[in-house]
């Protein structure tokens, strides 16, 4: 196994993460700035009411998305176990 296949598995086992993270970030992150906008209008400043509304946008994210994640995630991890006798040899 050469530094350069290293760096590939590397590169894309990272792309891949961020396929899946990016979502799931990207909506609490427009979430938790809608209800920062609302606490500075309303001058609420309550610890957790930013807690739930972020929770329930990342389940909703996931039961919208989560099967094309797995799915994802599942042929990634099947393309690297096919590679392995290549990688090794």
């Amino acid at each position: 196994m050469t530094p350069e296949t290293i760096s590939v598995i590397a590169q894309e086992t990272v792309w891949i993460s961020l396929k899946l993270m990016g979502p799931i970030l990207l909506s609490s992150l427009a979430v938790g700035l809608v209800v920062s906008m609302f606490q500075a209008a309303t001058s609420i400043q309550e610890q957790t009411l930013t807690f739930i509304p972020k929770l329930a946008t990342i389940i909703v994210v996931l039961m919208v998305a989560g099967p094309g994640m797995l799915q994802m995630l599942i042929d990634y991890f099947q393309d690297l176990m096919r590679e392995i006798p290549s990688l090794i040899g």
